[in-house]
């Protein structure tokens, strides 16, 4: 049975927010904790993109469970080197129950410098260049390094953890997963991917962990839970490399008129239905995962905690089938 935990959605709420309801998920029962490293929100409607780093500190206050980032790019926006220290400390504050999720990342976030998005060969190239500077600056001692895409020069980070940080690779098709398995210590995606969970597998990743996560949208009103999904998150629905290549949060909105209300009802878990919930979350058990993150989409998260802790993760965590309640929270 996977750990469950919970995903800050860092495009769709506050600072202040996001720690509150990082404290409803360790009190609801939930395991751990994602949260989405943005510069931009996906749309205007979502209407957040609080920086991370901030954040992760307060939480680191707040809360005892394990925090991961879901997912940092580690290439073009913010450097390596810089990143590294902001791991470092980031790891202390959490004594030791820090994560750090990385992937190539979208121009969305990582265009605002000026500079060209490349392509997605050469995103991975950074992505693994940056992945090796981090992890030697996490080591300790002064390091200096020139390579095809980064310089460092005689930098040192003195803030660290007690043991190495574990940097989780973002996998959402066979290339990035490859890189996953090569050279992660764990694998992240957003579907329950069974072929993606053997291939991490049998391509290195053994028995590393494969994570995943998951959006729903908990209503006593089913139809007004797609409602809400539509005009906040259709994004998720995009087809393609649209998610890494549109630049604003302008041409998301353009393109987000191609998703009807139909294509997400059935697309993800809406509504207070509990076995819709519960077959959601069984596929990525099903399918090999050793933790699912949960996301509520829209204000009432409070109602999304009562429901959880009281309807769903109990019955999870003691294996009930997903067919075997009335279907209804009420």
């Amino acid at each position: 049975m996977p750990e469950f935990g919970y995903f800050l959605a860092s495009e769709e709420f506050g600072p202040r927010e996001l720690v509150e309801q990082a404290r409803m998920a360790e009190q609801a029962g939930f395991d751990c904790l994602w949260i989405s490293d943005h510069y931009h929100p996906w749309n205007d409607a979502q209407g957040q993109s609080p920086f991370v780093w901030n954040v992760i500190g307060a939480l680191a206050e707040a809360v005892s469970l394990p925090v991961e980032t879901a997912v940092t790019c580690p290439t073009v926006r913010i450097h390596p080197a810089v990143l590294a220290q902001a791991v470092a400390t980031s790891a202390v504050q959490l004594d030791g129950r820090f994560r750090f999720g990385v992937g190539t990342g979208e121009a969305l976030n990582e265009h605002i410098l000026g500079g060209p998005w490349p392509s997605a060969h050469v995103r991975m190239e950074m992505l693994e260049e940056a992945v090796t500077v981090i992890r030697r600056l996490l080591e300790g001692g002064e390091v200096t390094h020139r390579g095809e895409h980064y310089t460092v020069e005689n930098a040192r980070v003195y803030t660290l953890p007690d043991g190495p940080v574990p940097i989780d690779i973002s996998g959402f098709g066979p290339q990035a997963t490859a890189l996953a398995a090569r050279i992660g210590d764990g694998c992240i995606t957003m579907s329950p991917d069974e072929e993606l969970v053997t291939q991490f597998r049998k391509g290195g990743g053994g028995a590393k962990p494969v994570a995943g996560g998951l959006k729903v949208c908990y209503g006593p009103d089913r139809a007004e839970a797609v409602r809400r999904v539509h005009g906040l998150w259709a994004n998720q629905l995009l087809p393609g490399e649209l998610g890494q290549v549109l630049p604003t949060p302008r041409h998301f909105e353009q393109a987000e008129t191609l998703v009807t209300e139909r294509m997400v009802d059935g697309a993800l878990p809406c509504g207070p239905d509990v076995d819709e919930h519960m077959s959601a979350l069984d596929a990525f058990a099903r399918a090999g995962f050793d933790r699912v993150y949960v996301n509520q989409i829209g204000p009432d998260q409070r109602e999304f905690f009562d429901f959880y802790r009281t309807k769903v993760l109990p019955r999870l965590k003691d294996g009930t089938p997903h067919g075997a309640s009335s279907g209804s929270a009420g």
